[in-house]
């Protein structure tokens, strides 16, 4: 009987650890977790009801939301996708949902039934599951792996690493002669504090376009005013896809926003014509863009220097310049990151120059195997990191059969 070691009890692990042992019941496998609980992130993900995966069907279309793992998801995405996603976890009891943003939940709305599943498949299989096992050394002898924990060491004929952002599994992995990509912060919310901001804690809009300024940095899409600074789709996206160029700039960058995702002439146009058929309405009590709250169109006329009390008729070009760019190309100054709720992601790990990705195995060493977060693979938010290992773990899973 051969013998499978993983090391790891979270997503990746077990999706691998389930495939594996349904494809082949003849193998032996223990997944070994570090703390005292497994499934964490499962737990957490989506505010507690598990964020599983994301709607896009087309494998090349989901590749685009992958910063670091475009070019090596592509093949793989093509054996295992998204709809297989659905359809695994409905054949075992767990229908799933799309939300209106594309998410996908199940439809119990709790990460636990996701849990359930896994932990009843694990019971019922037989694959054993060690708690407080955290891995201090694998090395090869005499064509064996041998696996030391603080408790007891293993011999394994393979071994699949699964421990995601684990800065001490990557310290080991080196031991391996593998290399790592040095681990940055992904998908954080900008630190931004700013009086045209301050205490609109909750106020949206729908589509803004924000850039780094001196990079080429720039993703589109809602925008969240918190009281810490900017957060939403379009940020967290920038902050994935601009990672290592952030934290190289230690995170102090400048932001420009453009709220509308308009062009500033035409919105120009707006802001004059509406001079030319309401001159007597006051400025501030109303934006002519629906999109942009009332407390917010506040905070742009006052920083344009109209005072609260102008009408449109008063403005001269230049105030009216003036709100334009407010309103298309405000800059604001970013000092510092917030990771986003529980949602910790690194850009970072295993080079992938050092994976086969055909079986997601090592190709410094026979019968390693690598799935998740541990290797240098990251997604924006919205399911897509939870794909990346289901994915991973369904093709390691048949490589281990």
């Amino acid at each position: 009987m051969s013998k499978v070691i993983i090391v790891g009890g979270g997503a990746a692990g077990y999706f691998t650890a389930i495939n594996a042992k349904e494809n082949n019941p003849n193998l032996d496998i223990t997944i070994l977790e570090k703390g005292n609980d497994v499934l964490q992130k499962v737990k957490i993900s989506g505010g507690g009801r598990c964020n599983v995966t994301h709607a896009c069907f087309v494998p090349k279309d989901l590749t685009e939301f992958y910063p670091r793992g475009k070019k090596e998801l592509l093949g793989p995405f093509h054996q295992f996708m998204t709809g297989d996603t659905f359809e695994w976890f409905e054949n075992r009891g767990v229908p799933l949902k799309i939300e209106d943003d594309n998410r996908v939940f199940p439809e119990a709305n709790t990460s636990q039934v996701i849990i359930n599943c896994f932990q009843n498949a694990v019971e019922k299989l037989k694959i054993k599951v060690l708690i407080n096992s955290g891995v201090n050394e694998v090395y090869q002898q005499e064509n064996k792996w041998i696996i030391n924990t603080k408790r007891e060491t293993f011999k394994a004929d393979k071994v699949v690493i699964a421990a995601g952002s684990s800065k001490k599994v990557w310290e080991l992995c080196t031991t391996l002669n593998h290399s790592i990509i040095e681990p940055v912060p992904s998908l954080f919310t900008f630190n931004i504090n700013d009086k045209r901001i301050t205490d609109l804690l909750g106020i949206s809009v729908p589509n803004s376009t924000i850039k780094i300024v001196n990079t080429k940095l720039e993703a589109s899409g809602p925008l969240l005013i918190t009281h810490w600074g900017m957060s939403g789709p379009a940020v967290l996206k920038l902050s994935a896809f601009g990672a290592r160029i952030l934290a190289d700039k230690n995170y102090q960058y400048n932001v420009e926003v453009n709220w509308l995702s308009r062009p500033t002439d035409k919105v120009l146009n707006v802001l004059l014509n509406l001079k030319k058929k309401e001159p007597r309405k006051t400025v501030i009590l109303k934006s002519p863009f629906t999109e942009i709250s009332k407390r917010l169109w506040e905070r742009f006329v006052l920083f344009s220097n109209i005072s609260k009390t102008e009408n449109w008729a008063d403005l001269s070009n230049n105030q009216l310049q003036n709100l334009a760019n407010q309103l298309t190309k405000g800059i604001y100054n970013a000092n510092g990151r917030t990771t986003f709720k529980d949602e910790f992601v690194t850009a970072g790990g295993i080079d992938l120059k050092e994976i086969n990705f055909k079986r997601f195995e090592s190709k410094k060493h026979k019968n390693l195997f690598f799935v998740g977060e541990v290797l240098n693979i990251d997604a924006v938010t919205g399911g897509f990191n939870f794909q990346n290992a289901w994915t991973g773990g369904y093709i390691c899973a048949k490589a281990l059969s």
